[in-house]
């Protein structure tokens, strides 16, 4: 959830860190700091609450000068957003600064023992136990006075502390005495490591890099890197040193700069036709009438003899899955089941032989869906990824995967991953199709249609200035239903989690049927809605539903095609969304939600980027 950066060179590091925080942001924004270690062995910690403006604020006043340092931005786990409780986190006599991201599940007994050797802790963190720990380590070397401790000592220490750990980790690490190194480790949270002539970088994700390096290694478990301005070495816990292989940094800068939007939302928002183009690219064959995928590891034959498709993620991942069933299930006629990863990962249920098992997620770090990967292929199940972060945990642990090729999500609420989501789901139902039933002159057609869906999203994000007048009319309300049927009931629970993400309005999505079960005692004149009730086979149906609303006074806003000309009869609010085939009208459907959410939040006063209590990825259960 955390986020993290380093770096160490020849440059004043605050410069790097600052810029690098203000990148990672979205990955927690309760509290932030930066500590930096000069030549002269001076530790400065500079450290506030709340964002990191805040921060900024004060490193205008008070910069510290050091060339190697490594800085915070917390999503608070243990202990609430105080200045005292912000990373990065020092020993009792400030020997080593640590910044962590994850979770250390032992760490009351660790602090336990520590507090009986007499030391006091500063915080309410689970991390400044590694910070203690590693100081009191320091005291059991056999150093000379007026000596450095060795690479080798050093790195000894880390592993040793480390190995006391359970739970989570990504670490950054200073030692007072060595300002001329940093030491990170992981194990189930992300770090990078920007490569360059004369520095070495850290971060939790690839964005703070750009523009600073064309290179990068990414971390894997258990392993741990000592970085220097000129050289880079990493080792294993089990194997010792091992050579690390450097990739192209592919994100450009424009993909993490706002350019001329307010918000990362409403750009991420507008750059759904490019996102989908990105999605689909080189993966629909009209030859064959099939898609294509590079990465899944496994051969026709064996894909042939899947019998059943588990599905599990979290949240709006959980929602696109959810579409994914009812894809995969018409077009090829697979069963499918749909888990959420947070309950998978605890249940044993009984999973078939020959089932195939997809953790969808974008940022390839969710804790809960990796988690749910690791017990499915204990289980002897093979694993596939769909997920957006090259180099990410879910995509190095999967037997193989899909990239959506997204580009960088930097908004909390996700929207262009959402939706490229959904494209691969539409790639796999018509390639497990083409594989069992679907003839040829059936793929083509499914073809056609992808082919035309960045289009029909570009006429759809017209909507912005209808889906606006919707939220001037009810930004005040508190509550809000979303009601959908067939494959448009997912975009429903998708519709009213946006809202509920980023303008804190309790929203609840249901089958449109399932009103007159329970739910329809909640309508009144005070509770809009929300129908995705393009024309389809549940048109007359989702019609019935709606008319069961405005026969109780409930306001309805209703999104339909545009070719619909009954519905303005019925509908106090109408927005119209351009005809495209069923499967896919949940892609085009999502575009005009996402804006009511989005004005919604703004007519409110809400950060649209930054919702309160949440983060971005979240690595943590």
């Amino acid at each position: 959830m955390c986020g993290i950066v380093g770096y160490v060179g020849n440059l004043r590091a605050a410069d790097f860190l600052l810029e690098g925080l203000r990148r990672l942001e979205y990955r927690g924004y309760d509290s932030a700091g930066i500590a930096a270690v000069d030549r002269h062995e001076d530790i400065h910690i500079v450290k506030t609450a709340g964002r990191i403006a805040a921060l900024a604020d004060q490193l205008a006043i008070d910069m510290p000068i050091g060339t190697t340092g490594i800085g915070h931005t917390r999503w608070a786990t243990h202990g609430p957003a105080t200045q005292a409780n912000a990373h990065p986190h020092a020993g009792p006599n400030d020997e080593v600064v640590v910044v962590h991201n994850g979770v250390i599940e032992n760490y009351a007994a660790l602090k336990s023992r520590l507090q009986q050797k007499g030391y006091v802790f500063r915080s309410d963190t689970d991390t400044e136990v590694i910070a203690y720990m590693l100081e009191d380590g320091l005291k059991q070397l056999s150093i000379a006075p007026n000596q450095a401790p060795t690479d080798e000592a050093l790195v000894g220490l880390v592993q040793k502390v480390l190995a006391k750990l359970q739970g989570t980790y990504g670490v950054g690490i200073l030692f007072r005495s060595r300002p001329d190194l940093i030491i990170a480790a992981r194990l189930g949270s992300p770090l990078v490591i920007g490569v360059s002539e004369d520095a070495h970088f850290l971060a939790s994700d690839a964005s703070p890099l750009v523009g600073y390096t064309e290179k990068i290694v990414y971390l894997t478990d258990h392993q741990l890197a000592l970085l220097k301005a000129d050289s880079l070495q990493i080792a294993h816990r089990d194997l010792g040193e091992v050579t690390h292989n450097v990739e192209k940094l592919e994100i450009a800068s424009g993909d993490v700069e706002l350019g001329d939007f307010e918000h990362y939302m409403l750009k991420e928002i507008f750059e759904q036709p490019q996102s989908l183009e990105n999605a689909m690219r080189g993966r629909l064959s009209l030859d064959n009438a099939t898609a294509v995928f590079g990465g899944l590891n496994l051969s026709p034959q064996e894909l042939r003899g899947v019998d059943r498709i588990l599905l599990t993620a979290c949240g709006t991942s959980w929602h696109a899955a959810m579409v994914g069933e009812y894809m995969i299930e018409e077009m090829a006629r697979i069963p499918v089941e749909v888990e959420y990863a947070s309950e998978l990962r605890y249940r044993n249920p009984p999973v078939p032989r020959r089932t195939l098992v997809f953790g969808i997620t974008q940022s390839g770090e969710t804790a809960d869906t990796l988690a749910a990967l690791r017990e499915m292929k204990r289980k002897g199940h093979p694993t596939l990824a769909i997920c957006n972060v090259v180099g990410s945990s879910i995509a190095q642990e999967s037997d193989g995967g899909i990239y959506l090729h997204a580009g960088p999500e930097v908004g909390v609420a996700s929207t262009k991953a959402f939706t490229s989501q959904l494209a691969v789901m539409a790639m796999l139902g018509l390639y497990f199709g083409r594989l069992n039933h679907l003839s040829f002159d059936q793929g083509y057609r499914i073809i056609r249609a992808l082919q035309a869906l960045p289009d029909a999203v570009r006429q759809a994000l017209s909507t912005q200035e209808q889906a606006q007048r919707v939220a001037e009319k009810y930004q005040a309300v508190n509550n809000f239903l979303y009601l959908g049927r067939y494959f448009n009931f997912p975009v429903a629970l998708e519709g009213a989690l946006k809202l509920k993400e980023i303008s804190y309005i309790h929203a609840e999505g249901y089958p449109a049927a399932e009103l007159k079960h329970g739910p329809i005692a909640l309508v009144d004149e005070n509770t809009p809605s929300v129908f995705i009730m393009p024309q389809g086979v549940v048109y007359d149906k989702v019609m019935s539903n709606l008319q069961e609303i405005k026969a109780r006074g409930g306001p309805v806003i209703a999104i339909a095609s545009e070719d619909d000309h009954e519905i303005e009869k019925y509908a106090d609010d109408v927005i119209r969304i351009p005809t495209v085939e069923e499967f896919l009208q949940p892609v085009v459907a999502a575009i005009p939600l996402q804006f009511i959410a989005y004005h919604i939040a703004l007519l409110r006063g809400c950060d649209v980027d930054k919702p309160r209590n949440l983060a971005k990825s979240v690595t943590v259960e």
